[in-house]
């Protein structure tokens, strides 16, 4: 279940948090209920309320810069999937997502969670020490897992595999992709000491993002295969740029960073 590369004589590793095929095997069961946009701001209010979350900080949880990044990477990605989507939505920032992540990043623990919000959120972690010159290259190895993917179910790479072991993986591409996935948050936080899987780093970064609603739901594709466009739900009202289907808002950071 790692990705392992050496960039810059930097380390990084990714992980993705994985549902338990035992007790979610799709996402027509009950489970299904706590997915409603509803639901998952109520878990996300609660988060926040308990996380003490300063209200001024001297220093944003994420750049403007690597904001955009991030938002702009995401949705070129899923512009450009093959076979092509017929119901790819754009992905927009959300605050509460990346106040959230700011929450769990702010732990330094080298782990998905908390618990309790993953029932709600999707979550993609990268780790490496040393300096970055991009944000991308803490993210691009999630999105490189696409040539261990075969649409529209993994065939090479093993969702279900415990966090250590070895050999292709491709949840966090899936994540990506997932078309009703429709916003995401991120946070970076400089840790000092943090256990990484036994090995203590002097000083690692350490990118949390959290997606919703949440994706990788076992037994299903990540999105519909078709003419681009064509199954957008109906809130869309038929507009569609780039292939994905448009909410006629492009970000909400201008309003974010104000």
């Amino acid at each position: 279940m790692t990705v392992i590369s050496a960039i810059s004589g930097a380390l990084l590793i990714c992980i993705l948090y994985e549902i338990s095929a035992v007790e979610f095997t799709n996402s027509t069961g009950s489970f299904l209920s706590t997915n409603n946009y509803t639901d998952v701001e109520a878990a996300l209010a609660a988060h926040l309320d308990s996380a003490n979350i300063p209200k001024a900080r001297r220093k944003r949880y994420i750049s403007q810069n690597d904001m955009i990044t991030i938002l702009d990477y995401h949705n070129q990605v899923r512009g450009k999937v093959f076979p092509p989507a017929a119901n790819m939505e754009y992905m927009v920032w959300d605050e509460n997502l990346a106040k959230s992540a700011e929450a769990w990043a702010a732990t330094c623990i080298w782990d998905h969670g908390p618990s309790f919000l993953l029932r709600f959120l999707g979550q993609n972690l990268s780790v490496r020490t040393g300096r970055y010159r991009s944000i991308l290259q803490l993210i691009k190895p999630w999105y490189d897992e696409v040539k261990d993917y075969a649409f529209p179910y993994p065939q090479d790479c093993n969702p279900r595999c415990p966090l250590r072991c070895y050999g292709p993986m491709c949840t966090h591409y899936t994540q990506m992709v997932w078309a009703t996935s429709n916003r995401i948050g991120c946070a970076i936080q400089t840790c000092h000491n943090m256990n990484v899987w036994g090995s203590v780093w002097r000083r690692a970064v350490y990118l949390v993002c959290n997606y919703a609603p949440k994706g990788n739901w076992i037994g299903e594709a990540p999105y519909k295969v078709g003419v681009p466009c064509s199954a957008c739900p109906p809130s869309y009202g038929g507009s569609c740029t780039d292939n994905l289907c448009f909410p006629g808002v492009t970000s909400n950071y201008l309003y974010w960073f104000k």
